[in-house]
């Protein structure tokens, strides 16, 4: 990676929101940034709401002219005419795949800076034969990670997630002390590398008022509360385990930097009540920048104009803020 090198945007599912959220931010700021995706889909989205933006076809990110009032598209997929708007489509759901996967092809070969990738669908994924249960673990498999966690955040709070998408039962049996380490672990490195020297780390429990002492479950005495020892041996300021439904208030009252959730809605809700626009999705531990917005794919208003890109816009912002202090590293400034 260089300084030089673009960042790579994804465009999502094409049948959703995610190609306009994408054109309509590119058009405000572009600069240093590359599409992954289809020619032809953005074309048509910057067409359908009248932007005054060119669509110009890269054969790669090193093509890249940075213009401004321009999109640069690496044609990752094969899509002859754009997909129906706001319908799953197993087209939309395989374009998507593959331009998740050429942007980390590209970013492993130091070819762009970082990912911000825009909104999948799931199910359209499912459709197109594709089983992955969302873009974390496209990321972490592609990306050869070993572990991987999502840092959720906003102006207000930050979090963590020990697991990610899989059913509750399944959750309470992978929060195991390894997964409380390893999420307890990249929260800390998380937290770094957004500029925060000394992170203070808040556990959440996973059961009502962290057990009650073992009265509503012994998880937080035999799991977690051990992690969280064996961190603060490891030098990483963490605490608790605290109950669930008060460590946030705490987190936004500034007690805490980084709050580990044990399972996905319980970090997922406190960020997105707070406001979807400024929600931004981290993954932590790749070998490579990677955010998103906290939002899905928004098919009942599709292709209408009227979708928000403030949360798209606050995860470019944090991924240039990231490569930036990526550099700063590298080049030893302190």
């Amino acid at each position: 990676m260089t300084q030089s090198a673009p960042l790579a945007i994804t465009m999502g599912d094409a049948s959703g929101i995610g190609p306009e959220i994408v054109a309509k931010t590119l058009a405000k700021a572009g600069e240093g940034t590359v599409v992954f995706g289809s020619y032809v889909v953005m074309e048509n989205i910057v067409h359908r709401l009248g932007l005054e933006l060119t669509v110009r076809r890269i054969a790669g990110p090193e093509e890249a002219r940075s213009e401004p009032r321009s999109i640069e598209v690496v044609e990752a997929t094969q899509i002859i005419a754009p997909p129906p708007l706001g319908s799953v489509s197993a087209m939309s759901g395989q374009a998507s795949f593959d331009a998740i996967v050429a942007a980390v092809a590209a970013a492993k070969a130091g070819k762009v800076s970082g990912i911000v990738t825009a909104p999948i669908n799931k199910e359209a994924m499912a459709n197109a034969g594709i089983r992955y249960p969302g873009h974390t673990e496209i990321l972490a498999d592609y990306g050869g990670a070993k572990r991987v966690a999502m840092m959720l955040a906003n102006d207000d709070i930050r979090t963590v997630l020990v697991t990610i998408h899989t059913s509750l039962r399944k959750a309470i049996d992978q929060a195991d002390f390894d997964a409380q380490m390893s999420a307890i672990r990249l929260a800390n490195e998380g937290g770094k590398a957004l500029g925060i020297a000394a992170p203070r780390i808040a556990v959440a429990g996973l059961n009502p008022h962290a057990g009650e002492g073992g009265l509503f479950g012994d998880e937080e005495i035999q799991i977690i509360r051990p992690a969280i020892e064996a961190a603060r041996a490891e030098g990483v300021d963490a605490s608790g385990p605290w109950p669930g439904d008060t460590v946030y208030m705490q987190a936004r009252k500034g007690r805490f930097d980084v709050v580990v959730a044990q399972y996905h809605d319980q970090g997922l809700i406190p960020v997105k009540y707070l406001g979807l626009e400024k929600g931004v999705n981290i993954t932590l531990g790749l070998p490579f920048v990677r955010t998103s917005p906290d939002h899905g794919t928004a098919f009942d208003i599709a292709g209408r104009g009227i979708a928000d890109t403030g949360s798209l816009e606050t995860a470019l912002t944090y991924a240039r803020r990231l490569v930036a202090a990526q550099i700063k590293t590298k080049e030893g400034v302190v």
